[in-house]
């Protein structure tokens, strides 16, 4: 099935793709609004990309939006075509550099036939679109030429091409990707799903279901994963039309090929027909361990084994008889790695783990392949003479002796019957003799009986003709399934390659001469050679992409004869290999790392569903509900053994099984480190001797299960070691707690000659125990007293050089150890620090200690921390005693072993030495409680379902195809915390906000004559019987004032009786204020009808200034300001007089009492008097006196002095802006000069001026009796009087006059 494909790009509003066939449109679009706000952390990561799930994304994850519509639905004409050429389909979405890239096979050709029907395509050329830039859209075209010339090297890389171009041609960011996806490894198929053998897959699906795909070969998983889970969630119909048009491409990496076998040649011809039949060949390589050779070897704690294939050999007639046989291969299943190196001789191999900590993860592997394939018989291949070979043979044959299957086995009663069979053959020394690899055919006589009894499957087209109602009979073909393949060969050599290949293809061939005697036929020389040449093909297809070249002994495996030839064609081939493993595997690793989504920091494209981010986002905050945390132990220890080895026969209890707290002396995980374990001489430096880590090693297990046995309690196993040189670190685990424990790696960084040699570096150890990842580092750092700045580079050397698989580092870990020989000393002389340890002064030496300085200042170990140190320095002792150094060198004591630890889910508990004395150093260990996070996944499935289908009809997904902002996005995760309450505020919405005006409040009242009942508590949620609302009388309304006059219009100042009747109904003003102190009630002046009356009658003076109006001398008590509210004045005042200026106080002088000096200032202002005979005005509403917020809590108290001041005293006033040296009396206070107010040239020409002893005198030099008070400061508020709540109740009662 080919379906013509078209890219399209829109640049405005919003840079969308679109890939568009004739009936349907795939629409993507980048959403940055959603990166900006990755800071909200909706997802959680450390989901293996190549697993079975990929949905689960980080806040980091970037996020596009994605629509799947019938093309006449969406209007395609802002788009244009990026290229005329159509494509093939998408292998999915993928980041790189902060940048989304889409994925299409852009050339693909035909490899493989299976059946009539189901075609395999093999990718020559792949595409990335940027999501985001236009930058790379005319990139990348011609970087790639798939067809084979002089200038193509073997994986169709133009190796001349940038020789040409020159250096200044700017490199694609997936030019990598591009590199290893083009190579011709990749094969995918629209028409069946070629992740499944055909045994397993239905024949009666017409299309590819992506949520069917078996992960563990789908190798664009991480980048595919997010449209599989858009997928999920349409409807049966859009699955159906998604899955037809082709768009979403699965693909495998490995091998595919047919070769059409004619009718002559065909053991199974056809008595019909003349059509040929077809044998193909699949080979699929598993992506859950993938990786190079020296890269990827042995296996993980999941059970997945480097280098695993699933080979599938399928042979189809016309007649619709279909054979299948399947076989896999795969690195041999232990904890194992290699080195590499540029001679054989030192590519060591190495074994890892221990028996016990290893056969747990041995048993899941078998325990997989049974459940997949049934019964597993094993052949190896390993060398019996060579002694990494034998090494790995005999851990082989032990773990398959303990297997689980074998076990069952025998407690089933069903021995000869095992569901795990060993066959070892020494392929090597079997096919040494004359002749050649032909004796390697012997090997069937080993397996016959397992290739008999796993039998084949076996399919058979029938034909059926049932008749219908009518009489008239009905053509029915199917397939009818006939045997069925009920076990499997494992077979393996060190590599997995050509030994391997050329094994299976004998077993192959056993299986077709098993089917055909079945039938009583026989295969002919060409049919067994045309068979043969597609196992060679598989054989260097398989070693290329793990080694890098083609397959040794191809030559046999195609023609059945080793030449001349083919022994130099391997010897070219093994020369080619090591140049390839040791210069260009490390980044044909990371490329391969980044393909499957597994390096740090990389997350997998989210695309937009607006439910789906609602329940991941519920998810994360509800954690809670299926996830708990579990308290373990752990313990840790550093020793120098200074090349000894006499501890080996000694009690190591008091150090690694100390008398701690009972819950600290069975930890669940123990780490022991060892610095200089054998002696670093200039020959042992620059290589690692394992045997004596081993033998401390089995020290330190036995007496922890010494002690685990005395009391009763389960014994450790070693979990896992390494060792650099002198440097080792050890890490033992109870046995319980294997089930919990998985990805256990190691790493090695070489510090010591600028990295050269290993005499100084560290060594880590990394695991995740359950959902928590740990990482244990020993390191060796730098000697001397004054290399300290040396000792600081080797930290941060070690700390960003060391990386684990999936360029995963040291600080990638939720709890992290350090322990170690760090080497840093005390800063003190030699003779203060013997004292001082002495006295047991441990506080100074600490203060002095160069690592302490160092991490306080930033310098080294940042964000680590270490526990309080209450023992002596444990460097350097003389051998066997408790005396420090008395060589001649006389080394300055120092603590030199260290424990530091950073992690917010660790807690120290214990920090100490041991009495052990057979070295220079003493042991140092310490006790951690931490708690690991552990995930019931069974419960997150199931709360993850049933916020699915409660969000499910609620909220609809974003429209990628749209050229408006969707909002439903900007709302994920900022859902009301009540339903009452409106939604959060996000990036563009706020709550406050309404369709971009400002909200209101919705409440409103039941009725007209309703109010806010002011009874009730201010708190809301204070429990209150009182109601919301009261009822209120209606008021009388308030008459309009009458519209002022014309501008030029005389103003009749005369009261006519009307205008008197009106007045005398008019609001009553508010009392004049006097500032005296009497007792003396308000009075009510009463209106008069003549304008002479009104002229002659006192007008109220007005009030004082409110406190702080003057300075810091003007605050009066609260107290003092309402007495003065109750005063009345006598002094008349005149309106026409114009106020004094406002000018700054003077601060209080030194030594006048505050009240004193305040008092004196008011009693100047409120005695003060206008000129008479103008108009009077209306007086103003009183000011009540309010303290500054600045100013509360610095009232003065009044006295009785002050009160008895006399009214006449002026307002005193600095000079020049400088305060009296001396404190003046009242009497010389009074004689201080103040300003005069500005002459009133409306009124009369007559003005005042300041006196030279300070009277205020007019301008012709009379004297006045006094100012006119000062008007009061401008008013805060909104209305004329203060908003305030004390100020509105000492004015109930009274209102405001309106001009008018």
């Amino acid at each position: 099935m080919s379906t013509s494909i078209r890219v399209l790009i829109r640049d405005y509003p919003h840079r969308s793709i679109a890939l568009a066939t004739e009936s349907h449109v795939l629409v993507f679009r980048h959403s940055p609004t959603s990166t900006e706000r990755s800071g909200n952390g909706f997802y959680s990561s450390g989901v293996n990309a190549s697993q079975s799930s990929v949905s689960s994304t980080s806040g980091n994850a970037p996020r596009c939006m994605v629509e799947f519509s019938n093309s006449q639905e969406i209007d395609l004409s802002d788009y244009r075509s990026l290229s005329s050429q159509s494509i093939h389909g998408t292998l999915g979405l993928i980041t790189v550099n902060n940048d989304v890239f889409l994925c299409v096979v852009s050339a693909a050709t035909r490899a493989a036939t299976v059946r009539p029907g189901e075609t395999v395509q093999k990718i020559l050329s792949v595409n990335f679109h940027c999501l985001n830039r236009s930058d790379y859209d005319e990139i990348l075209y011609d970087e790639i030429n798939p067809y084979p010339t002089d200038a193509v090297d073997e994986e169709g890389f133009d190796q001349n091409y940038y020789g040409r171009r020159g250096d200044n041609v700017p490199e694609h960011p997936c030019m990598a990707l591009k590199k290893l996806l083009s190579s011709g490894t990749f094969y995918y198929s629209s028409d069946f799903d070629m992740t499944k053998r055909l045994q397993d897959r239905s024949t009666e699906s017409t299309t590819v279901a992506l949520d069917s795909l078996d992960a563990g070969f789908l190798w664009n998983s991480y980048m595919i994963q997010p449209l599989v889970d858009f997928r999920s969630r349409l409807s049966q119909t859009e699955k159906a039309s998604l899955d037809s048009s082709g768009f979403l491409t699965s693909a495998i990496r490995g091998f595919a090929s047919t070769f059409n076998v004619p009718a002559s040649s065909s053991p199974a011809r056809s008595s019909r027909t003349g059509l040929p039949s077809q044998m193909t060949l699949i080979s699929r390589l598993s992506c859950r361990r993938a990786g190079t050779r020296f890269n990827a070897r042995g296996m993980d704690d999941d059970g997945n084994v480097a280098n695993f294939v699933e080979t599938e050999t399928i042979f189809w007639t016309p007649d619709g008889l279909t054979f299948s046989y399947v076989q896999v291969r795969g690195s041999v299943p232990l904890f194992w790695e290699q080195a590499t190196g540029l001679l054989p001789g030192q590519q060591k191999v190495s074994i890892t783990r221990s028996p016990e900590a290893t056969q747990p993860a041995f048993d899941k592997h078998f325990e997989n392949l049974e459940l997949a394939y049934g019964p597993v018989h094993v052949v190896n291949l390993l060398s019996a003479e060579k002694p990494a070979e034998v090494e790995i043979s005999d851990r082989y044959r032990d773990h398959v002796h303990h297997s689980s299957l074998l076990r069952g086995a025998e407690k089933n009663g069903s021995a000869g019957h095992e569901l795990l069979k060993l066959t070892e053959y020494d392929f090597h020394a079997e096919t040494r003799g004359p002749s050649g690899y032909e004796a390697a055919s012997l090997i069937a006589r080993y397996i016959q009986d397992s290739a008999e009894s796993f039998a084949y499957y076996l399919s058979e087209e029938v034909e059926e003709r049932p008749k219908s109602g009518r009489g008239e009979d009905q053509i029915y073909r199917r397939s009818t399934t006939i045997l069925q393949q009920e076990g499997v060969f494992r077979t393996n050599c060190l590599d997995c390659l050509d030994r391997t290949n050329l094994v299976q293809t004998i077993i192959s061939r056993m299986a077709l001469e098993v089917f055909l005697a079945g039938r009583g036929e026989r295969g002919s020389p060409d049919f067994w050679h045309r068979h043969g040449t597609l196992w060679a093909d598989n054989g260097d297809a398989l070693s290329k992409i793990y080694a890098g070249t083609g397959a040794l002994k191809s030559s046999f495996t195609r023609s059945g004869k080793m030449s001349l030839a083919g022994a130099i064609a391997d010897a070219r081939k093994s020369a080619q290999r090591m140049y390839i493993n040791n210069f260009a595997d490390k980044g044909r690793q990371n490329t391969i790392d980044m393909l499957l989504g597994r390096l740090v920091g990389q997350f997998p494209v989210h695309l937009f569903d607006p439910i789906n981010d609602f329940v991941m986002s519920e998810l994360n905050r509800r954690a809670g509900e299926y996830s708990s945390e579990r308290p373990i132990h752990i313990w840790v220890g550093t020793f120098n053994l200074n090349g000894k080895t006499d501890g080996l026969s000694q009690d190591l209890s008091s150090w690694v099984c100390p008398p701690v707290d009972p819950s600290q002396q069975f930890p669940e995980i123990v780490a022991v480190g060892f610095q200089e374990i054998v002696e670093l001489s200039p020959q042992q430096i620059m290589s690692t001797d394992p045997a004596r880590r081993q033998e401390w090693e089995s020290a330190v297990k036995r007496t922890l299960n010494e002690n685990a046995q005395m009391h009763g309690q389960e014994e450790y196993v070693a979990l896992r070691g390494g060792q650099l040189v002198g440097a080792s670190l050890s890490v033992f685990v109870k046995a319980s707690v294997l089930k919990f424990i998985k990805n256990v790696e190691g790493s090695l960084k070489k510090t010591g000659m600028s990295g050269m040699a290993g005499n100084k570096g560290a060594v880590a150890i990394r695991m995740d125990f359950a959902d928590t990842s740990l990482c244990f580092v020993t390191a060796h750092l730098a000697a001397g007293f004054a290399n300290y700045e040396e000792r600081n580079r080797d930290y941060r050397t070690i700390s960003h050089g060391l990386r684990f698989q999936r360029n995963r580092s040291i600080e990638d870990h939720d709890t992290v150890i350090w322990l170690g020989d760090f080497n840093y000393r005390i800063g003190l002389r030699n003779e203060e620090v013997r004292k001082l340890v002495e006295i047991g002064d441990l506080e100074t030496l600490y203060a002095n200690d160069q690592l302490n300085l160092q991490m306080v200042h930033g310098l080294t170990f940042p964000f680590y921390s270490e526990a309080r140190i209450t023992f002596a320095p444990t460097y350097k002792y003389d051998n066997g005693t408790d005396r420090y150094d008395t060589s001649e060198k006389a080394r300055i004591p120092a603590w030199c072993d260290r424990v530091l630890m950073k992690g917010t889910n660790l807690r120290q508990i214990n920090y100490n030495t041991a009495p052990l004395r057979f070295s220079d150093h003493r042991p140092v260990y310490a006790t951690f409680l931490c708690n690991i996070t552990m995930i019931d996944e069974r419960k997150k499935d199931e709360l993850a379902h049933n916020l699915y289908q409660k969000r499910k009809g609620m909220v609809g997904h974003a429209t990628a195809a749209g050229s408006q902002e969707s909002s439903d996005e900007d709302l994920i995760g900022y859902e009301p915390i009540d339903p009452t309450l409106p939604p959060a505020s996000s990036d563009r919405r706020k709550w406050w906000f309404d369709n971009g005006k400002p909200s209101g409040p919705t409440i409103r009242p039941p009725g007209d004559d309703f109010a806010p009942n002011p009874s009730r508590p201010s708190n809301p949620w204070t429990a209150s019987d009182e109601p919301d609302w009261v009822k209120v009388a209606p008021g009388p309304k308030a008459q309009p004032p009458p519209p002022p006059a014309p501008r030029g219009a005389a103003v009749n100042r005369t009261r006519t009786p009307s205008t008197a009747s009106a007045a005398s109904t008019r609001r009553i003003l508010p009392p004049p204020l006097e500032p005296t102190r009497t007792n003396t009630p308000p009075l009510l002046p009463a209106r008069s009808n003549s304008t002479a009356s009104t002229a002659n009658r006192p007008i109220p003076a007005l009030p004082p200034r409110r406190a702080g109006t003057f300075g810091l001398d003007g605050i009066k008590s609260a107290a003092a300001s309402k007495a003065t509210l109750s005063q009345p004045t006598s002094a008349p005042i005149s309106r026409k007089a114009s106020p004094p200026a406002v000018v700054p106080r003077k601060p209080t002088p030194p030594g006048v009492p505050s009240h004193q000096h305040q008092d004196l200032s008011r009693s100047a202002s409120t005695s003060s008097s206008g000129s008479t005979g103008s108009v009077k005005r209306k007086p103003a509403p009183p000011i009540i006196p309010k303290k500054p917020g600045n100013l509360v809590g610095m009232t003065t108290g009044t006295s009785s002095t002050s009160s008895a001041a006399p009214t006449s005293s002026p307002i005193s006033l600095p000079l020049h802006g400088k305060s009296p040296a001396s404190p003046p009396s009242s009497a010389v206070q009074a004689k201080k000069k103040v300003f005069a107010p500005p002459p009133d040239m409306t009124a009369s020409k007559t003005g005042t001026a300041s006196g030279e002893n300070g009277e205020l005198v007019s301008v012709k030099g009379k004297k006045d009796k006094a100012p006119p008070p000062p008007l009061p400061r401008p008013r805060r508020g909104n209305g004329l009087i203060d908003d305030r709540e004390d100020e509105m109740d000492q004015l109930g009662g009274w209102e405001v006059l309106r001009p008018g």
